[in-house]
């Protein structure tokens, strides 16, 4: 039965049981159920029984009838079975073996080449875990080799490191360490940026080649050149602001003298108003300094864009190397436009702190030395815009003439109060100075004769002859970024040469000590006493420069034989202390109008008043006489009286006007600052001693002092022409024709007040009346009072040659000394000859004999030829013998004598030659001629 079932199962038959629990659960409606009763019954269940195996029994005998009835197919099947079975185990068996023998094989074969193989692929695969470990491990600490690189400001490499870095992170972004530090190289990336920003604003102060060079590098690496030229621009702005400030803040700090924070804070224009008036130059000074350092950086870094831009390579042919040159060249040309537009922004912005800082002072009270170093600072700043940006800096302009125009009125103003002061302290003694002195050998002047170069003076000078002739050949004059490229700065000097121009002009110039002095008036032939340094031509002890003009022996020699015979002294020009002051003074004027050109009409015009109010002065002390003016025929001209008119009205301040009535000469207030007080000679000073011949040596020095300066300013009309408007050149012009010409016309109203008192002509007159001239024969001897006369004149000789001893006399003034002298002798004897009551043809010859005698003595004490008012005096003599119609004529043509004197004619020819009708007729003649004067 057990064999049965199994057989069954093979074949995937099913025992009954399983078949009938498989019946499908229609068929298993068929299958009889009941549910037992509620009440059990043996019986019935007995019965049930019963049924049950009648059921049992049937449906074993049909199982059994079909079991037979399959019985041969069963025995069939069985064997079938069984053969299988034999057929696997033989297969198990062959299994078996093979398993067997492929174990061996694996053993001796696969596995072994299998692990080598393994192997070898483990081992490439730990090679590039390794690789891939240590790049890791480089990555990591890249940080420490990018902060070292960044303390040797090697910014591209640092850049190129960093872009590597982050280039092989993205290869090894499967990592998880990896993905941390990428964002760490970009946080990197962007300290190294902020560093080169730094780094780039460092440039702006001093350029550096190399650094620059690098900085520019590491922009284009990163590809954001644009982005650099854009935060340059904005560093040397700002650049700009914390120079000035930091250099303002220092002085303002250290002159308030305590810790006090608050001007910190200030802005940089409220700042600029606490400078005092000590620092303002040296700060001005460093101000400049540090903003050329600005200028120069950012030429130099100009000058580093053009050279590269020299040096690039020519386009490749490639089309990747192609789009490469076009994108540089875009950079290049927005690069370029950039740094030539902020050329003038730059230079606006140093414009506009300089002006803050300019106005921020006051600067009227300012000392001339301190004012001429601001203008020569500023002055020089504006060469520097122009070379820098082709700017007129305007700014600068306006600011300075501001500035300037305020000062200047207030030291003119200064100046002319000082000028009336020295004046009037002045006892017009001769300042000993050496006899080839000029202006060029003062300080003051010192810049005329100064070539223009960056090194010497900002103000546009004229090249000396020597420096034209380099110029003109090979020499290029150097600007000063060019000259200040590399060490130096144009700021520098001023300071520096401020002790030169303090050197005493006299102790250059003068006599150093007694014996020197005692040398002046010494004979020029005896060289022997003569210093050395008199003898050769002068020489600057400061910079070794022979001066412009300077004289020679031959040409002093020439002039002692043109000067008065009488003096024995040096050919040193004549001059006092004041004359040296003004002098001095035209030098600070032209100096700060050669500076600062917008205001040069101003400070021609405040020179004009200087030299006006110095003849002004001369002609009120020593020409100015009422009675002797008016007996001096045509003495004065018409120009110089205009000229002293015109003085008078504009620069003169009338001490008659009392306080009520002051507006109404002087105009305005502001019209009176501008106007002096007239000078008052001083006290020291005695002009009404005979001895000294009226104070004559004190006359020639102030009258020769001025003519000296006359010819000095006339040696400065050329460079002031140069320098004048041409609208205002006019002015100029009439300045120089009407006023500084006129100076030598002073001679003449001076010196003939000495000539009216050194003669007694009042004793001549007294003698010649005495004299009997209706004498009735021919005398031989002259009468006593021509040898009186000429005593006089010997004396005076005499006392000119006394004075001429201690002063030198030129030979103009001895001319016109003797000229009025003569004269008011002539026309004194003419005045004794017009006293005649009566005379005779006798006594007409006495007067001519008289005069004869007179006029040859004369001529041996004076070396003038023809003697003055010669003809004066022999045509009035001789008008005794012209008849009635030769002597209307006469009266008609001879207007110089007076009317009294042409009718002591007519009245003295009465009787002789000319009847009473004549002599109303003539008489009514002269009063003809009188009558106009009336």
């Amino acid at each position: 039965m057990q064999k049965i079932k199994s057989l069954m199962a093979r074949q995937g038959l099913k025992s009954p049981q399983e078949s009938i629990a498989d019946l499908s659960p229609v068929e298993d409606i068929r299958i009889p159920s009941k549910k037992l009763p509620p009440e059990l019954n043996l019986q019935e269940l007995e019965e049930y029984r019963d049924k049950l195996k009648r059921q049992q029994a049937a449906v074993s005998k049909k199982v059994a009838d079909l079991i037979l009835e399959k019985q041969p197919s069963y025995v069939k099947e069985l064997e079938r079975v069984t053969s299988l079975q034999t057929n696997l185990q033989l297969a198990a068996v062959i299994c078996t073996n093979a398993r067997r023998q492929l174990s061996i094989s694996k053993e001796d074969f696969t596995e072994a080449s299998l692990g080598l193989l393994a192997n070898q692929r483990r081992r490439h695969l730990l090679t590039g875990l390794l690789k891939s470990l240590r790049t890791i491990k480089t990555l990591q600490r890249t940080d420490v080799r990018l902060s070292e690189m960044l303390e040797e400001e090697d910014y591209p490499g640092a850049i190129q490191l960093c872009l590597e870095c982050q280039k092989a992170a993205s290869t090894f972004k499967h990592y998880s360490c990896i993905s941390e530090l990428n964002s760490k190289l970009q946080d990197t990336l962007e300290q190294i940026e902020e560093q080169l920003d730094v780094a780039l604003s460092k440039t702006c102060k001093h350029f550096d080649v190399s650094h620059y060079t690098r900085v520019q590098l590491a922009y284009t690496l990163l590809e954001k050149t644009q982005t650099a030229m854009d935060q340059l621009h904005m560093h040397f702005t700002q650049a700009i602001h914390n120079t000035v400030f930091q250099v303002v803040l220092g002085y303002v700090e250290l002159c308030a003298g305590n810790a006090d924070t608050k001007f910190q804070k200030m802005q940089y224009k409220d700042l600029c108003t606490h400078i005092t008036q000590d620092s303002y130059v040296p700060c001005l000074s460093d101000l400049c300094k540090a903003l050329w350092e600005v200028m120069l950086s950012y030429h130099r870094t100009m000058q580093w864009h053009e050279e590269q831009d020299k040096e690039e390579a020519p386009p490749t042919t490639d089309e990747a190397g192609a789009a490469d040159t076009e994108e540089a060249a875009v950079d290049h040309s927005y690069v370029k436009k950039k740094l030539e537009h902020g050329l003038t922004r730059i230079w606006q912005e140093v414009q506009l702190k300089v002006k803050a800082y300019l106005l921020g002072t006051d600067m009227s009270n300012f000392k001339y030395d301190d004012f001429i170093v601001v203008l020569d600072v500023i002055s020089r700043l504006m060469q520097v815009g122009e070379e820098f940006c082709g700017s007129k800096s305007e700014l600068l302009q306006e600011s300075i003439k501001r500035q300037s125009v305020n000062y200047f009125k207030n030291y003119h103003r200064t100046r002319l109060e000082e000028l009336r002061m020295f004046l009037e302290n002045e006892t017009w003694e001769l300042c000993p100075v050496k006899s080839n002195f000029n202006i060029a050998q003062l300080h003051e002047f010192k810049f005329m004769g100064q070539s223009r170069s960056p090194s010497v003076s900002p103000s546009r000078q004229v090249l000396s002859s020597q420096d034209q002739v380099l110029s003109s050949q090979d020499q290029e004059v150097l600007s000063l970024f060019q000259h200040f490229s590399q060490e130096g700065n144009p700021f520098e000097r001023h300071i520096d040469n401020k002790d030169e121009e303090t050197e005493d002009v006299l102790a250059s110039n003068g006599y150093e000590s007694d014996e020197l002095e005692k040398c002046v008036y010494q004979d020029y032939d005896s060289d022997s006493d003569v210093p050395d340094e008199l003898k050769q031509d002068y020489v600057d002890e400061q910079t070794g420069d022979v001066p412009l003009k300077s004289a020679s022996r031959e040409t002093l020699r020439s002039r002692k034989k043109s000067d008065y015979s009488l003096n024995k002294g040096s050919n040193a020009p004549i001059l006092t202390n004041t004359t040296l002051n003004v002098i001095r003074l035209v030098g600070k004027y032209i100096q700060m109008m050669n500076i600062l050109k917008p205001i040069a009409f101003d400070v021609i015009h405040c020179v004009s008043q200087l030299f006006d109010y110095y003849l002004y002065a001369v002609y009120t002390f020593f020409g100015r006489n009422d009675m002797y003016e008016s007996s001096g025929p045509g003495l004065i001209s018409s120009r110089l009286r205009t000229t002293l008119n015109r003085i008078q009205e504009s620069l003169i301040q009338m001490e008659s006007l009392g306080e009520g009535s002051a507006s109404v000469h002087g105009g305005p207030g502001e019209d009176r600052k501008e106007k002096v007080p007239s000078p008052h000679l001083s006290q020291l000073v005695v002009l009404t001693a005979s001895e000294t011949l009226y104070g004559l040596a004190q006359r020639v020095v102030a009258t020769e002092s001025l003519v000296f300066l006359a010819e000095q300013f006339e040696f400065l009309q050329s460079h002031l022409d140069t320098m004048m408007p041409a609208a205002k050149k006019p002015f100029l012009q009439q300045f120089y024709s009407q006023t500084v010409s006129t100076a030598s016309e002073l001679r003449k109203p001076i010196y003939w007040v000495v000539a009216a008192k050194a003669l007694d002509y009042e004793q001549m007159l007294l003698l010649m009346a005495g004299v009997k001239w209706d004498i009735r024969e021919i005398m031989s001897q002259h009468n006593v009072y021509v040898d009186v006369l000429l005593k006089e004149f010997e004396e005076f000789n005499k006392r000119l040659g006394d004075v001429s001893r201690h002063v030198r006399v030129p030979l103009p003034v001895s001319n016109v000394l003797w000229e009025h002298c003569i004269r008011l002798a002539n026309r004194t004897l003419v005045e004794g000859y017009g006293n005649v009551k009566k005379c005779s043809n006798e006594g007409r010859a006495l007067m001519q004999l008289d005069f004869q005698q007179f006029l040859m003595k004369l001529e041996k004490l004076t070396d003038m030829r023809p003697i003055p008012d010669k003809d004066f005096v022999e045509t009035y003599i001789k008008a005794y013998y012209l008849t009635e119609n030769d002597m209307e004529q006469f009266i008609k043509n001879h207007r110089e004598y007076s009317m009294k004197q042409l009718a002591n004619l007519v009245n003295v020819c009465l009787g002789s030659h000319i009847n009473k009708k004549a002599r109303q007729k003539l008489l009514a003649a002269i009063d003809d001629i009188d009558r106009p004067k009336r």
